[in-house]
């Protein structure tokens, strides 16, 4: 039942704009300065919760609101909200109305290897090639390709950074294996190389704002989603295979997307910075790729043999959360429209 409690308005400078009544009780939750104002977006919150389409606009920045506050959080917002209970309660059943419907939607399974192994495969032949790296090398333009950064901009200026959650919940050989990714992914030491640096590079090249959130109120649900998953199994111990799992698809898949954007950025005409970050990713992803695969899955599953239907779910909700942006993406343009909320034109650097 849909609630028609009136939220107390707080100051919610620097928080993306609420979406819905969820997304608004929610950043009432995490601005509120007194405890009757916190008691009502609570109730609020949690009245419209079982309304609301768990791969919807609202629900989803919601989530992203939460999660944001075990990152770089919000100016003005209390660094204690993170731990509040009231908010962990709240996130609790977003998580809860997400993960039912991933569940739902993702077929059950446990074989890895043969998950892994349909992963290695590229499609050929017409009808494909169909996917925005595709697209976007074939004859993407310039206006799309910036786009796209735009929505990739929500993980990647804090790449690796859900992943990392899961190093503390592994253990040997496994553990071993993705703190030598994430090592990498951090540049090996070198904040100049760091993959987050790299794609700020390409952003400040390609025109576009470095400033990390600056374009949540611009992307749709369907690329918060992407990112909500991965901290969803990253703040969780119980999910940590489904973490590795959705690693596992980044890093099997993502090299020779990251050459089809190469192309596509120099047949653009684009600068040096523009290509080196989907350049590292030709090359580092190429040798992750047999990293995650010898190094993590396998003594991973050796350990907790267990674990591997919830590595295989990791793996096809990733998927699927994918599939869905790359269909918004691709059918936007098809049409000659945005794929964002807001076109890049009037959102403000």
């Amino acid at each position: 039942m849909t609630s028609t409690t009136e939220i107390p308005r707080p100051t919610t400078a620097g928080l993306p704009a609420p979406r819905g009544p969820l997304s608004e009780a929610v950043i009432a939750l995490l601005c509120a300065e007194h405890d009757d104002g916190l008691a009502t977006a609570v109730a609020v919150a949690r009245s419209v919760v079982g309304d609301a389409d768990p791969y919807g606009d609202d629900l989803q920045l919601a989530l992203h609101c939460c999660y944001e506050l075990h990152y770089r959080g919000y100016p003005g917002v209390d660094d204690d909200r993170e731990w509040d209970p009231l908010v962990l309660g709240v996130r609790r059943e977003l998580e809860r109305a997400f993960l039912a419907a991933l569940r739902r939607d993702v077929d059950a399974g446990d074989d890895v290897a043969g998950e892994v192994a349909a992963l290695l495969v590229e499609p050929v032949g017409p009808g494909a090639e169909t996917g925005v790296s595709h697209h976007l090398r074939r004859d993407g333009e310039l206006w799309q390709l910036r786009e796209y950064v735009a929505h990739r901009s929500i993980y990647h200026l804090m790449e690796a950074d859900p992943q990392a959650w899961v190093i503390p919940r592994l253990h040997g050989a496994a553990k071993a294996g993705l703190v030598s990714v994430e090592h990498d992914e951090y540049g090996g030491g070198d904040p100049a190389r760091m993959h987050s640096q790299l794609f700020a590079d390409m952003m400040a090249e390609l025109d576009l704002s470095t400033v990390p959130g600056h374009y949540v109120d611009a992307v749709p649900a369907a690329t918060l989603a992407e990112v909500n998953l991965m901290s969803l199994c990253g703040l969780h111990r119980s999910l940590r295979g489904a973490l590795v799992g959705q690693f596992a698809v980044v890093e099997l898949t993502s090299s020779p997307g990251s050459d089809r954007l190469v192309r596509a950025m120099r047949r653009l005409g684009c600068g040096p910075a523009s290509i080196r970050f989907y350049d590292e990713h030709v090359e580092a992803d190429a040798v992750h790729e047999q990293i995650v695969r010898r190094g993590v899955l396998d003594p991973l599953l050796a350990a907790e043999p267990e674990l591997a239907a919830d590595v295989v779910f990791g793996m096809r909700a990733s998927a699927l959360l994918g599939d869905r942006l790359s269909a918004l993406v691709l059918d936007a343009w098809s049409q000659g429209r945005s794929s964002l909320r807001r076109p890049l034109a009037e959102v403000s650097r």
